[in-house]
């Protein structure tokens, strides 16, 4: 793949990134917004400090903000996943553009997010100790590089096992493999919920549900959006002529 069709496919993969994270920000607003209200009211009747001016208004944070965020990492995040799509493509198996850019938005998703939430949930803004902001941070990033890195292991592992046991029994050897040392690595690392105590569960529970369900949407839009727009650079004769068939 030469550098003018990796640079295509890259800024198509931002707009296909821009084009999920409208449609996530659209979930998130009607979904996770409740959730947050909730989480604010609940810090501001715990609160001993009363009084202080908002910088910038709730209005403000639930549209605006909100958009901005979700559309900037939706851009950031399409032209990442359209690299790490040229570099997957005819790497895992003899499959096309459409099959390979939903492969590595189902990992991106599962890598990227959905693992490394199992061991650090998400907490809704306002909850939790501020002074612990940073560990945390710092402890949800490194399961970030470790699920990356434990799941290139694992893909590498079921190439390497392939000759001889079979792609199936590989693939599932490498899955059972990844999930064991994840596993383990869960159980090592510390704990990094800080949830106050008497937050009402559900509201804790519907945050991260409509969090869980943002990136899922993000990343699923993701996947069909630029599918069909790396399909088209990569395969235009077979576009061209499955359109040429429709319209007949």
């Amino acid at each position: 793949m030469n550098s003018v069709t990796v640079r295509t496919l890259l800024v198509r993969g931002m707009l296909a990134g821009l084009g999920a994270g409208v449609l996530a920000f659209v979930f998130a607003y009607l979904v996770g917004e409740g959730p947050v209200d909730a989480a604010i009211a609940f810090e501001e009747s715990n609160s001993h400090e009363h009084g202080g001016e908002e910088l910038v208004s709730r209005t403000v944070q639930s549209t605006a903000g909100l958009a901005t965020g979700v559309l900037v990492f939706g851009v950031a995040i399409g032209g990442i996943a359209a690299l790490a799509f040229c570099f997957a493509l005819g790497r895992v198996g003899r499959i096309g553009a459409r099959a390979t850019a939903s492969f590595t938005a189902l990992a991106g998703f599962l890598l990227l997010y959905l693992i490394p939430t199992l061991k650090y949930p998400a907490n809704p803004p306002a909850v939790g100790n501020p002074d612990t902001i940073g560990e945390r941070t710092i402890l949800f990033v490194g399961m970030i590089v470790l699920s990356v890195l434990l799941g290139i292991a694992a893909v590498l592992l079921g190439r390497r096992l392939a000759p001889g046991w079979g792609n199936w029994n590989a693939s599932i050897t490498a899955g059972v493999a990844f999930v064991a040392v994840m596993a383990v690595t869960m159980a090592v690392l510390p704990s990094g919920d800080n949830t106050p105590k008497g937050f009402p569960a559900n509201d804790l529970w519907e945050f991260r549900i409509a969090s869980i369900g943002t990136q899922a949407v993000l990343w699923a839009a993701f996947g069909l959006l630029f599918g069909y727009l790396a399909e088209r650079v990569l395969e235009p004769r077979v576009t061209r002529g499955k359109v040429s068939a429709l319209a007949a």
